[in-house]
């Protein structure tokens, strides 16, 4: 995931500087596009590990709730086991 947000932040990099007027300067592009890479780069990776601690966290918190689930029904199956017989 983190290299598809990198690749979409280097390819919106490019296109950006790309689209800029052609009388400027090769070497200011060269460092239009690693400074903006660079920034993309920064984003990309606080983005990225933004999302994992959140999906962990989350992850977290429904393992519980499902181990919790799965202790009631156990014991509500328990409880109703005698009444079968």
């Amino acid at each position: 995931m983190k290299k598809v947000f990198l690749s979409l932040a280097i390819i919106a990099a490019l296109t950006v500087v790309s689209c800029k007027q052609a009388d400027a300067a090769p070497a200011a592009d060269t460092t239009a596009v690693d400074s903006t890479a660079a920034a993309a780069t920064e984003t990309v990776d606080s983005t990225a590990a933004a999302a994992t601690t959140t999906v962990d966290s989350t992850a977290a918190a429904a393992t519980q709730k499902v181990d919790a689930a799965a202790a009631d029904a156990t014991k509500a199956a328990e409880a109703a086991a005698p009444v079968k017989k």
